[in-house]
């Protein structure tokens, strides 16, 4: 094992190992729960006519193999202290937009994360995968990860009633004397504290500390037992193979947009995370990452898992580099992490105490981490200005991370070629411009 990760090369041993696995997997923890409440539309009473809601334990099991398997190919084959789990953003995309938005049965959206896994897979081997990502903009892809931190955090606002909806208004400030609302608070609290103080497990820590103060207080009813902790893992049955058998309804101008945005977001997580936590690793050689192509295609291979076990999309997560901050340097550290969250699949009855108002303070802290690039933005150049900040204004005004995508992506050739930039805009851009201009004539 020590021969095969390289140990001495990348002068660890076993215990470093060890801890930086557990370490970011404390720092994701929070997804097992985040992530079936999301996608089983918590807090939402009223579904769209002919939509049911997922089944949220299939969708613990499904998060939890979605993850292991993720991060132990990218251990095990790219050899990267990288972990993988169903992205924040995507989820929240597959729920509120294609399913709450758009009407769409989840099924079928579990169908369009399949296509876009397989997608993924061939344009990886084919090398077109990188090509894509160099041809976006930077500029645009840190608008994207920061529309998607607002869109995030707003439903997180939604979910704990800080946020509510207003007749005159559309949004005004809920009741924050609720006790629901007080509890949400709460976790907010607690969760900036540990962040603050450096814990790199701070969002999962302040979800425990706001369930423990939700039973205290009664608003959380309290496990009366050991079986109300621990327990087989939950059947897949629910959610298992249903994208296989609705693949024929992916087939419209609906889903094509929806198949676009979970390849995007997916690429700008990705490409960002991998080049993140190389870099504070020191495997970047020459500005490029060696094994690229072994990394990109485990996590196609992890979306294609998740989806057919029943999870939106499985993308790396940036939360790797607290692993790689505790010595992580070698594949071995995915493997743990791995490990940890297969022995998480025993501990599902904690869904029923982890509700919206426990969940909501991780939504808004995610959003408040990837709203960072923000600061990267060139905002004194116009031309460029205009197509972020519609990127990152219409994600959470819209309720779609999709529409925010494609007007950013429709404004950004037009202005750039305005101010006679037209050389600096790659072909592929034209082709997105039409396919968005597409996409919205659909909408209307």
């Amino acid at each position: 094992m020590k021969k095969y990760f390289q140990f001495d090369k990348n002068k660890t041993n076993y215990r470093t190992e060890f801890i930086a696995g557990l370490t970011t997997f404390l720092a994701m923890a929070y997804i097992l729960f985040v992530n079936p409440s999301t996608l089983a539309l918590d807090g939402i009473d009223q579904l769209p006519e002919g939509v049911t809601r997922i089944d949220k334990g299939a969708v613990f099991t499904a998060t939890a193999l979605s993850a292991a398997i993720g991060t132990l190919v990218m251990g095990l084959f790219a050899k990267y202290p990288i972990a993988l789990a169903p992205g924040m953003g995507l989820n929240a995309f597959f729920a509120y937009t294609v399913v709450l938005g758009f009407g769409i049965p989840w099924e079928t959206a579990l169908a369009g994360v399949l296509a876009s896994g397989l997608i993924f897979i061939v344009l990886t081997v084919t090398g077109l995968r990188q090509t894509i990502i160099n041809a976006i903009p930077p500029n645009l892809k840190l608008a994207v990860g920061a529309g998607i931190g607002l869109y995030i955090a707003f439903i997180g606002f939604q979910n704990a009633g800080i946020v509510e909806n207003s007749d005159a208004t559309l949004v005004q400030l809920g009741n924050i004397l609720e006790p629901t609302t007080l509890l949400a608070v709460f976790g907010i609290f607690v969760s900036v504290i540990f962040l603050a103080l450096g814990f790199q497990g701070g969002i999962f820590y302040g979800m425990i500390l706001t369930a423990v103060a939700g039973m205290i207080t009664g608003l959380i009813a309290a496990p009366a037992a050991l079986g109300d902790v621990v327990s087989p893992a939950p059947s897949l049955a629910p959610t298992f193979g249903e994208a296989f058998l609705h693949l024929d309804d992916i087939f419209t101008m609906q889903m094509l947009g929806v198949i676009l945005t979970f390849l995007f977001v997916d690429f700008f997580d990705t490409a960002g995370t991998l080049v993140a936590v190389a870099s504070q690793a020191g495997f970047m050689k020459d500005n490029k990452l060696p094994r690229a192509g072994r990394a990109l295609f485990s996590d196609s291979a992890a979306t294609v898992a998740g989806a057919v076990m029943g999870t939106s999309t499985t993308t790396s997560y940036i939360e790797s580099t607290a692993g790689v901050g505790a010595g992580g340097r070698t594949g071995f550290t995915s493997v743990v992490t791995a490990l940890f969250f297969l022995l998480a699949l025993f501990f599902s009855p904690l869904l029923g105490i982890i509700t919206a108002e426990v969940t909501a303070p991780a939504l808004i802290i995610v959003g408040v981490l990837m709203a960072s690039s923000l600061r990267a933005i060139e905002w004194d150049q116009f031309e460029i200005a205009v197509p972020a900040f519609l990127v990152i204004t219409a994600m959470p005004l819209t309720y779609s991370i999709a529409t925010g995508i494609a007007m950013g992506f429709i404004f950004y050739p037009l202005t750039m070629a305005l101010k006679g930039r037209v050389k600096e805009i790659h072909p592929i851009m034209y082709g997105l411009f039409v396919i968005f201009i597409l996409y919205f004539i659909f909408l209307a």
